[in-house]
């Protein structure tokens, strides 16, 4: 895919995470699913609800930061550049200590920042392995070269939002060693308020029920997300999984990976409806979103949209300090 007007972006147009993140059927899933997944990250969950400036409205956060990562997977690098100086303006203000337990591995008063090398790599960790677990499900499964090319990619990515090189490890055999041994560990954690935020990105919980065909849209993506997701991150989520579901997915995936073979007679405008930016896609989401806020219905029932420093003002002792992201 090539950057605006010819202009040269940090990333070759034949390279793999151009080639990956451009097809949207990767482009309006991964984000999703990566966001459930880091949910069991207790230091990246609670540093990110404690100062985002979107507690109430997840969808909008959703969108703006799946356009500053196609700035930087697709862009040139001028428009690669504002979106990197925007999320470094708003990363360097993230900074504070969990305020309550979140697990035996996370206990209250443990420090989290933005900029911390290791919850970069976990950022860029859980980004990459949606993408490229999307990308075997519903395009085409990778080659080994393929899969090293496209993780050689997220770490440049990872640099460049500011992660150093040695915060990850050297090639994708030992990055898929240690993340596959991270989630079959006993670290990963939901907080109550994870467990819910993740349950409706997930779908596993709905707040309201839509008109068609929005409704079988929807369906149809959290089926999907679902099922790429590991067994025990969906019984993290009390995620019940049975033979229909498992056969339901396996059969959504086919159909989508059969559209991309591109048979000769297939018409040129599905060839184009399948790659290009998927940013148009979650500013849909973002305008239902301020469409219910406007009626009074909160986007997510039950999730507060006080961070914990605003619900217990007086007796925070100084923890999480919050600010605006």
């Amino acid at each position: 895919m090539a950057a605006r007007q010819g202009e040269p972006g940090y990333f070759a147009d034949d390279s793999m995470i151009r080639r990956v993140m451009s097809k949207r059927a990767v482009g309006v899933t991964y984000g999703l699913r990566a966001l459930v997944i880091g949910a069991v990250h207790p230091l990246l969950f609670v540093g990110t609800s404690e100062h985002t400036a979107h507690r109430a409205t997840p969808y909008t956060r959703l969108a703006v930061t799946g356009a500053l990562f196609e700035s930087v997977f697709l862009g040139s690098k001028t428009e690669a550049d504002r979106a990197l100086a925007f999320t470094r303006r708003k990363h360097e203000r993230v900074v504070g200590a969990l305020p309550e337990d979140a697990g035996p591995h996370h206990r209250a008063g443990t420090a989290y920042a933005a900029l911390d090398p290791h919850l970069m790599f976990m950022t860029m960790a859980f980004t990459f392995d949606s993408a490229e677990v999307m990308y075997d499900r519903l395009v085409r499964e990778l080659t080994p070269t393929e899969r090293e090319d496209l993780y050689q990619d997220y770490v440049r990515w990872g640099e460049l939002f500011g992660m150093p090189r040695e915060a990850a490890p050297a090639d994708y055999p030992a990055f898929r060693r240690y993340f596959d041994g991270y989630l079959d560990s006993a670290e990963p954690f939901l907080t109550d308020e994870a467990e819910l935020v993740g349950s409706y990105l997930a779908g596993h919980r709905k707040a309201y029920r839509l008109r068609p065909p929005v409704e079988q849209v929807g369906s149809a993506l959290y089926l999907l997300v679902q099922g790429s997701l590991p067994a025990r991150i969906r019984r993290m989520y009390g995620i019940e999984w049975d033979l229909a579901d498992e056969l339901a997915h396996r059969a959504l995936c086919r159909s989508i990976r059969t559209a991309h073979l591109a048979p000769p007679l297939a018409p040129r405008v599905l060839a184009g409806a399948l790659a290009g930016r998927s940013t148009p896609s979650y500013q849909l989401l973002a305008r239902r979103e301020q469409h219910m806020i406007r009626q009074g219905k909160p986007s997510m029932p039950g999730v507060d949209p006080r961070n914990w420093v605003q619900r217990n003002c007086g007796a925070t002792g100084g923890l999480g300090h919050a600010g605006p992201a």
